[in-house]
């Protein structure tokens, strides 16, 4: 396989001269994060008073961790490092759970990230002869504007169609060529039944890869969005505290995701001890950032779950690669004392190819215990008013599951496009129980 480098010099750097480019870039955040009203207090009390008490990235560990809670207490200026007449834009989070937190960029902010972007974008295989529909949430969502300058800067022409209206996505892709698209896994689902749906063929059109971030999703979603559209998914990772898009990215190996270390520090933690893992081993990604001058972030916990590996990657970029993410240590659900992770039901049901492509839990209390329903819908080959399928389907489903989260679910079958669709993150877990359960 041939292999491309958007920064060949940095992307195969020998991990020596990485980890200097670290500690410098390190020491040069800690300056900016002496700037902010948060972190002058905070890095005070950890003894540290100027750039210069960062001697090795051993050092690292005497910075407390930074969470979603500081970066809330400090809305909005308590992480601001730079003049606010040189923030040149700001994104911020839903704030869906409470106050948002807001991230502000300098001009060369922008670049940097860009770079990164067209980093990821560069390595799966795209060029510039590429046509690259981004059918993402623009706005203060980093989706949209941070993969829509990072194909800018491969020089793709980028159509922003945001997400949603799905058959004016079909026009699109059939009216200009439409070779890469950047969107949820849950929406690339949706995608290929409105295909059925519009009656557009695959071979009228021209797509050939497709990003999918924003949410976790299991391997056998993966292969079932490229057997199903047939072509090369590539996974992404990022988070708006950290720019957005642009942290790791899947290379044409698809076999991890590569953290670009000359942008980020990355540490796996366990998240009840605080302590770090052993390489190999699934704990908490905490990330510092090392490109950005206006809101510096340090040893952030980002509360997803993954893994280092351990092995050198084929494509022979030096920078560490992140297993799948599997899910958040404050997204688990705890049933009946038993804990268990939405991703765990995902790649069940998406191994089994009766199953649609769309699937709501739903977790409710049922007198004194909680009870586990998994709705999911079926494929279009599973007649609905055929009893002896659907019931050998069901219980199918249903020993599947119990056998891997020791759990005995309700399960219920919908037809194709009956479950709700979400343009965004895609909302897979209704939990009813009261809050102080």
């Amino acid at each position: 396989m041939d292999f491309q480098y958007w920064h060949p010099a940095v992307e195969k750097m020998p991990r020596d001269r990485l980890e200097s480019l670290q500690l410098e870039k390190l020491k040069a955040e800690v300056g900016y994060a002496l700037k902010t009203p948060f972190y002058t207090s905070r890095l005070a009390a950890a003894g540290i008073h100027s750039a210069d008490d960062i001697k090795t990235l051993d050092d690292l560990r005497r910075i407390p961790f930074t969470t979603k809670h500081d970066l809330r207490e400090g809305f909005p200026w308590g992480f601001l490092a730079i003049p606010r007449a040189e923030v040149v834009r700001l994104h911020a989070s839903s704030g869906t759970t409470g106050m948002p937190t807001t991230i502000y960029f300098s001009r060369d902010d922008i670049k940097r990230w860009s770079g990164f972007v067209a980093r990821c974008i560069y390595g799966t295989g795209c060029t510039k002869e590429d046509v690259f529909q981004n059918m993402i949430t623009y706005g203060l969502f980093t989706g949209g504007l941070g993969f829509h300058a990072g194909g800018e800067e491969v020089g793709m022409l980028v159509i922003p169609s945001g997400a949603g209206n799905t058959f004016r996505q079909f026009r699109l892709m059939q009216d200009f060529g439409t070779t890469v698209v950047h969107a949820t896994p849950s929406f690339l689902l949706h995608v290929e039944d409105r295909m059925r749906e519009a009656g557009v063929k695959r071979e009228h059109i021209s797509l050939k890869r497709a990003f999918a971030g924003a949410e976790p999703y299991s391997e056998d979603t993966r292969r079932r969005i490229e057997g199903l559209l047939h072509i090369d998914v590539y996974n992404s990772y990022g988070l708006s505290e950290m720019n957005g898009p642009g942290v790791a990215f899947e290379c044409q190996c698809k076999n991890g995701l590569h953290v670009w270390e000359d942008g980020y520090i990355a540490e796996i933690i366990d998240p009840d001890t605080l302590e770090p893992v052993a390489d190999g081993e699934t704990g908490e990604l905490v990330l510092t950032v090392l490109c950005r001058e206006a809101t510096p972030i340090l040893r952030y916990r980002t509360r997803d779950l993954t893994g280092f590996y351990t092995e050198a990657c084929p494509c022979g970029r030096t920078h560490r690669r992140l297993r799948r993410i599997t899910g958040r240590s404050d997204d688990m659900l705890i049933i009946n004392g038993v804990n268990i992770f939405p991703s765990q039901i995902e790649e069940v049901i998406m191994g089994i190819k009766e199953v649609g492509n769309n699937y709501l839990i739903v977790v409710e209390k049922y007198g004194a215990l909680d009870r586990l329903t998994v709705k999911t819908e079926v494929g279009p080959e599973i007649f609905m008013d055929d009893s002896r399928p659907l019931n050998a389907l069901k219980e199918r489903i249903r020993a599947t599951l119990q056998a891997s989260i020791s759990i005995n679910p309700k399960v219920e079958l919908h037809e194709g496009g009956s479950l709700p669709v979400s343009e965004g993150k895609a909302v897979r877990v209704q939990d009813t129980r009261p809050r102080d359960v």
